[in-house]
């Protein structure tokens, strides 16, 4: 019979709230103009002007302990929000080159078709040509008509 093996407990650092070295909000007390970096990318905003975080966002089991400071890794930072810039606009040859990237791992090696997504790097193709089954027509791009010449008429 197998020995039961012995659960170690995982050591708790707790630190009082008091000497946290940022202040702290639980979820829906955080003041105007402090956001997360998700709240800011939704504005359409970067970071930009911000040193660092301002302020943390407390998780929802540190709600329960309000003595503690929150030291779990589903904590959120808050930055502000008067500091942020607006996210920069890729050029043309930027999303030229992202849409190469992309096309890369969305075509099929066999057939050529692009699909919507990004088709496996294990089979290398498409599951039509792997094993025969079959393809939904809306999840392929349709081809652009050959161009023949580019001079204009």
């Amino acid at each position: 019979m197998p020995r039961p093996r012995k659960r170690r407990r995982r050591e708790v650092n707790r630190v009082p709230r008091s000497d946290a070295l940022l202040p702290e909000y639980d979820r829906g007390s955080v003041p105007d103009g402090l956001v997360t970096r998700r709240q800011l990318r939704d504005m359409g905003l970067s970071p930009g002007g911000n040193e660092g975080a301002v302020a943390i966002l407390r998780c929802r089991l540190c709600a329960t302990r309000p003595q503690w400071s929150c030291t779990h890794p589903t904590r959120g930072y808050l930055l502000r929000v008067d500091l942020a810039t607006p996210k920069r606009v890729p050029t043309l040859a930027q999303e030229r080159a992202l849409d190469q990237a992309m096309a890369a791992r969305q075509t099929c090696g066999e057939c050529g078709r692009r699909f919507y997504i990004c088709l496996s790097k294990k089979l290398g193709c498409c599951l039509e040509c792997h094993d025969g089954t079959p393809v939904d027509p809306s999840s392929c791009m349709t081809a652009p008509a050959p161009v023949t010449h580019r001079l204009a008429a």
